[in-house]
This record gives C-alpha cells, sequence and structure tokens, in this order.
C-alpha cells in the first residue's frame, strides 16, 4: 500500500523486484565457500587438471548486481592452468581449439582423438569430481551447456561452474557447449556497468532491475537478458543524464526500445558480434508491448503530474507491471 507514485517504486523494487539483502548475502559466502571447495579438488583427484587460482571469477547477473527475484542461479568461472596449451582461433570470438601437449598429463586424459581439449569433457570432469567433496555427495549436479551445474537442496539457487583458460591476450576461454570453446571477458561487463551506473548517480542498477521484472511479466517475447542489460546501458549512454525519478527513465526507455529492438545490438566485448538475434516476429512483438508501456507511463506521469491524482496514477502503474505492483494506500 503506497500513498504516492514514488513510494509504490520504493516499496516495489525492495519487496518484489529486488533481491532479499540477507539471500543475498548467505549467496555470496556459499558461492565464496563453493570456490574454496573447487581449489581443493587438485588435492582430492589425482588426475585433476591443476588451477589457476589468480584469475578465477564470478560473473552473470547475480556478480553484476542486476539479478532479481528470485535468486535461483549463482556462476562463477573455474579457471585452469594451461600446462602449455596453445589455442587455433577458427572464428574470432566463437570458435578456438585448444592444442594440448603431451606433457600436460592430466588435460591429454580429456582430448579427442587430434590431440584438442573437449570442453564437455572438462566439464563433465568438473561434475564427477564434485563427489569427492563431502558437503556435495548427495547433490544433483549435471552439465548444462558450458557449465557444470551443482543443485544443492539447502539453497534456492543451483551454481553454475564454468572451466575456462586465461589467454595471453587477456581474455578467458570457456566451453561452447558442444565440445569447442569461445572467448569472454566478464571483466569488461562489469567494468562496464559499473562506470556508467556511476556517472549517471547510481540511478542505472535499480532501472535495470526494474526493467527486468517487465521484460519477464510482459505478455510479449521475453528478451535474453544479457541482450537486454546490454539494450539497456545503451539506452542510458544515449542519455546526456537520467532522471533521479525512475519512472521517468522508464516511460523513456520503452520510447526507445520500441525501435531498438529492430537494430544490431553490438556486443561491448567485441566476441559475439551482432548481439539481437531476435526473429522479426518477436522483434515486433516486444517493441508493441514497449509502446503500449510507454502510453500507459506516459499517461500514469500526466495523471500524477497535472492532474495531481497519485491514486490513479498508481493504478495506472498497475496496468503495467501487475498486481504485484503496491496499490494506493
Amino acid at each position: 500500500m503506497a500513498k504516492t507514485v514514488n513510494e509504490a517504486f520504493n516499496i516495489f523494487n525492495k519487496d518484489i523486484v529486488n533481491l532479499d539483502p540477507d539471500k543475498t548475502k548467505v549467496g555470496r559466502n556459499s558461492r565464496n565457500w563453493l570456490l574454496d571447495q573447487l581449489i581443493s579438488l587438485p588435492n582430492k583427484v589425482d588426475d585433476f587438471p591443476r588451477l589457476y587460482e589468480k584469475v578465477h571469477i564470478n560473473y552473470g547477473s547475480f556478480a553484476r548486481n542486476t539479478k532479481i527475484r528470485p535468486l535461483d542461479d549463482i556462476d562463477l568461472i573455474l579457471a585452469f592452468t594451461a600446462e602449455g596449451t596453445t589455442y587455433t582461433t577458427i572464428t574470432y570470438g566463437k570458435r578456438y581449439k585448444l592444442n594440448v601437449p603431451e606433457q600436460a598429463t592430466h588435460l591429454s586424459k580429456l582430448c579427442n582423438e587430434d590431440g584438442t581439449l573437449n570442453s564437455i569433457k572438462l566439464v563433465n570432469k568438473i561434475v564427477s569430481s564434485l563427489n569427492r567433496i563431502e558437503q556435495y555427495k548427495s547433490a544433483e549436479k549435471h552439465r548444462k551447456q558450458e557449465a557444470a551445474t551443482l543443485n544443492l537442496s539447502s539453497y534456492e539457487w543451483v551454481f553454475d561452474i564454468v572451466p575456462a583458460f586465461y589467454t595471453d591476450t587477456g581474455y578467458y576461454v570457456i566451453p561452447d557447449g558442444e565440445g569447442e570453446w569461445k572467448a569472454t571477458d566478464p571483466r569488461i561487463d562489469q567494468e562496464r556497468i559499473n562506470l556508467i551506473n556511476k556517472k549517471y548517480d547510481g540511478n542505472v542498477l535499480q532501472l535495470i532491475r526494474t526493467l527486468k521484472f517487465w521484460n519477464v511479466r510482459a505478455l510479449m517475447t521475453t528478451v535474453p537478458s544479457y541482450l537486454f542489460e546490454t539494450i539497456i546501458l545503451n539506452f542510458v549512454e544515449s542519455q546526456e543524464k537520467v532522471s533521479n525519478f525512475i519512472d521517468v527513465n522508464l516511460i523513456n526507455f520503452w520510447l526507445y526500445l520500441k525501435s531498438a529492438i529492430n537494430n544490431d545490438v553490438d556486443d561491448p566485448k567485441g566476441f559475439q558480434g551482432n548481439l539481437n538475434t531476435l526473429s522479426y516476429s518477436e522483434k515486433v512483438s516486444i517493441s508493441s508491448k514497449a509502446n503500449d508501456s510507454y502510453l500507459k507511463g506516459y499517461d500514469a506521469f500526466k495523471i500524477e503530474t497535472e492532474e495531481k491524482n497519485q491514486s490513479k496514477a498508481i493504478y495506472k502503474w498497475r496496468e503495467i507491471f501487475g498486481d504485484k505492483f503496491p496499490s494506493y494506500d
């Protein structure tokens, strides 16, 4: 229950959109404990490949502070020592082969017949080795595309553990889900979002999280999460300034998204090229919903600022965000 639009958004974001602070703390602690256990695996599993401990990294929306409820997954990159392994670029950013020398005995056991490292075998090695950690023996463990997934009954979230190698050119190669490797560098995303959020007075992270709720709830094609974050950051960077009032920023973003969803969206890391692989019909659906939300949001803004009717404005916002958005008190 709220008396003003601003109060309604504050309650909505705190109680519905943003992660619960206590669960966030537990999630971070559990992730850090897991990493400590993973680092111990070479001492517990005779043929577990050596780790490159200085470059393990947290990544994903939980690490970037853009995760919304529920907290259902936590991602981390587990870096391995190359031991003389070299890489061959097949398609820059998208496809690499890792060439393992004979002296890298543990990695050699996970190779194809041609001596190239099979990323699926390395993920599966992580999965099987998790059984050597006493607390994880009864947990559900499996491979999901590029990650080893650990699902503990004691937590609401799963852990996605992604093996990686740190290259001499300063980025990571991770599994592509099909046995080979692709490039990434989560540090670029983290640095970008931190700089933009700081430049725009700390208003960006909450805008992303609120829009993510809209993206999931809206009766339209859901924009893939990373693509959606990138579009939001591109929008923010296109603005001279953003408002301290989130409703104004939402309205302006929906007007931007209406046309921007039809355009190419370049990977800010420079690896994946155009991130916007949505079909024409999907883009039409998203554009239509963005326009609908823009019109309703702008109407709500006018009701609040011109008619001075907070109750009516709040109920207009409920048309956009649903009945989880606070009602007027």
